[in-house]
């Protein structure tokens, strides 16, 4: 490994690689524009690209100085800053055009809202999780307003209130279980993500004397731009619209959720007893250094530094050796292809939660409990 210092990772050559989630913009309008085939475009930039140039690119095991002031950062806080405007503009056009284009059939519209699912899923939903995480209110404005263009506002409150505070443990609904495959667990993370956010933000206030329902209940804010988003598409779209929204939205969340789904599978901290487990360390999450799907993802794929560091930008996010952190075989593209099959997932991963085990939790030998979501008992205990 060697370290990118302040005055490299200030220059564009740097930050524009970051930059190429912008291609999906161009990609867009062709694929409405001619329809037939070309309506697939959009997923096929984002997931086949970047999963050929990861193949020719290969990974990136380089750190950026940990030292480097935030002026410096000016190019990758630009993209994140403008990304909801130009996704907003694209959507709109989108909600505007495609019910009333007459050269589109009834598939194709469904499928050009599939792409716009997938842009706002692998980029939109990512960007706002960077956004979220910081304190200017700007960003974490923009974060609730590109969520809430695929109605899954709470999200901000479910990560930065559940998943952070429990990651590796039963109480957070976001990490899969050992064993438990894709299609079980995307059911179960809807509905529970939206009951533990709800419950964080209802104690929250009860912790101040307030009851749930008083204004600074984020869920107001969060209920009000869906409401607003849903208008729009109606307004736009007519209730086509509507129907291809919504459709999009659900195919947003389900790109994030099968990313949350990769991100722990299998992992688990330690339990200590009383309901208490270790701090979250780099080896609770799977890291991936993988080169151009860490630029459309802008580093999320290294993901055991930003549970570690939850703070820091994504210029900065280290990666890890597997003596730190457990390793996945590709980039998130491959791996959420890989996680819809389940065998091939259990025999892809399986063996390597197994050796994760051995290698970081050598004491313990019995693993039912966790891999049950239960609160085990810690190694050691009678």
């Amino acid at each position: 490994m060697s370290t990118i210092t302040p005055e490299e990772i200030s220059q564009p050559r740097q930050a524009l690689p970051f930059w190429l989630s912008m291609g999906t913009v161009p990609v867009a309008f062709i694929s409405m524009g001619l329809g037939g085939v070309f309506v697939l475009l959009m997923p096929l930039y984002s997931w086949g690209l970047f999963s050929v140039l990861d193949a020719i690119t290969g990974r990136n095991e380089d750190n950026a100085d940990l030292q480097t002031p935030e002026d410096e950062l000016y190019l990758y806080k630009l993209l994140t800053t403008i990304w909801f405007p130009v996704q907003f503009a694209v959507l709109c056009f989108m909600l505007w055009f495609v019910p009333q284009a007459a050269h589109l059939n009834i598939v194709e519209k469904v499928a050009l809202f599939f792409g716009m699912g997938v842009m706002s899923g692998t980029i939109g939903i990512n960007y706002s999780h960077e956004l979220m995480h910081q304190k200017s209110k700007l960003e974490r404005w923009l974060a609730d307003l590109l969520l809430a263009t695929v109605l899954y506002s709470h999200f901000r409150s479910e990560h930065l209130r559940v998943h952070h505070l429990y990651v590796g443990t039963p109480r957070d609904a976001v990490t899969a279980r050992y064993n438990e495959n894709f299609h079980r667990f995307f059911p179960r993370v809807l509905r529970d993500g939206l009951r533990s956010s709800f419950r964080a933000e209802r104690a929250m206030l009860a912790r101040k004397g307030l009851p749930w329902h008083h204004p600074s209940n984020p869920f107001w804010r969060y209920w009000a731009l869906q409401g607003a988003m849903l208008a729009l598409a109606l307004g736009l779209g007519g209730w086509l619209g509507l129907g291809l929204f919504a459709f999009q939205a659900l195919v947003a969340i389900w790109q994030l959720e099968l990313v949350n789904y990769v991100e722990h599978y299998g992992l688990t901290r330690r339990h200590l007893g009383n309901g208490k487990y270790e701090h979250v360390m780099p080896h609770h999450s799977w890291n991936a250094d993988h080169r151009a799907s860490n630029w459309l993802l802008i580093n999320l794929q290294r993901h055991s530094d930003h549970h570690y560091k939850p703070d820091r930008r994504f210029p900065l996010l280290q990666t890890y050796t597997p003596d730190d952190a457990p390793q996945l075989p590709y980039g998130y593209p491959v791996m959420t292809l890989a996680a819809l099959i389940p065998p091939l997932w259990r025999r892809m991963m399986n063996p390597r939660v197994r050796a994760w085990r051995k290698q970081f939790y050598p004491d313990t030998t019995d693993w039912q409990a966790y891999n049950k979501a239960q609160n085990p008992m810690p190694a050691g205990a009678p």
